[in-house]
């Protein structure tokens, strides 16, 4: 199963050399653009939850001439956890789900999610499994905490098959990326937050 769910086709992505990544692209992110223009609700330097990807920032909004005739204009998104650059057409970011970083009120809410009980969903694994990477790739960050509840088992737990343990550390990851760039915190600290409460929801629900 595809965690990361389909990519939307006006999406133009490249995935740079990581050898010669690490210099160029890095240092272009870390300098604040003066006077960047705002596009659609965003402009460069700006953090971006992408559905498919987790959390980005924009580097830059270039133009590009296609098939020689039509100039589109992009934003161009990287993703540091990935190292992958991604180009999405700026009229179309509503449209392929590209938001803002959460507010402070919303990662309130991931936390009461995350601490209550489970939900334990029944049926056949293959179907609850898409509608969790649904959940996941929707850029829902509510979905998303709920998803890391229902699927957090004990680390001695070993009733977790390896299919709903790669989905949970997929949620935990989009989650701990967003939580630690609004909180300010790092990611490591972010996880830890997180498990903490899911796993104290987890006991109280035994």
């Amino acid at each position: 199963m595809n965690l990361e769910g389909q990519r939307s086709s006006s999406d133009y992505r490249t995935e740079p050399n990581e050898a010669s990544h690490g210099s160029s692209v890095e240092a272009e992110g870390n300098q604040p653009q003066q006077g960047s223009k705002l596009r659609f609700g965003f402009r460069a330097d700006d953090y971006v939850v992408y559905p498919a990807h987790g959390v980005g920032k924009i580097l830059t909004i270039e133009e590009q001439t296609i098939a020689g005739a039509n100039s589109l204009e992009f934003f161009v998104v990287y993703f540091a956890k990935s190292k992958m650059t991604l180009r999405a057409p700026t009229r179309k970011a509503a449209n392929i789900g590209m938001r803002k970083l959460s507010d402070p009120t919303a990662i309130q809410r991931v936390r009461q999610t995350l601490s209550q009980a489970p939900y334990k969903a029944r049926g056949n694994w293959s179907r609850l499994a898409q509608e969790y990477a649904s959940k996941i790739n929707s850029g829902d960050i509510i979905a998303v905490a709920e998803v890391m509840r229902d699927l957090y088992r004990p680390a001695l737990n070993s009733s977790q098959s390896y299919s709903e343990r790669q989905l949970y550390i997929s949620a935990l990851d989009r989650l701990s990326g967003e939580v630690a760039l609004v909180e300010g915190i790092s990611e490591e600290e972010a996880v830890r937050e997180l498990e903490v409460l899911v796993s104290t929801a987890g006991r109280r629900s035994a």
